[in-house]
């Protein structure tokens, strides 16, 4: 029983190392989405409005595959 616990102690506790480096590269991600978007931002570019239109298109696609 003692070697049942051990093992799920040891593996909680790798998986633990392994949550925090996944965090760590969602932070580096989020990082280097948010430089890329306020460059977009700097040279003019409306994200919104494209996410609008890429959305639109979506809807439209996805209504003449209903059909």
């Amino acid at each position: 029983m003692s070697e049942q616990i051990g093992f799920h102690k040891g593996s909680l506790a790798t998986l633990s190392k392994e949550r925090e480096e996944l965090l760590k590269i969602v932070k580096i991600t989020e990082q280097l989405m948010e430089a890329h978007i306020k460059a977009l931002k700097e040279l003019g570019v409306d994200l919104e409005a494209e996410a609008k239109k890429a959305q639109e298109k979506d809807s439209t696609d996805l209504d003449k595959r209903v059909a």
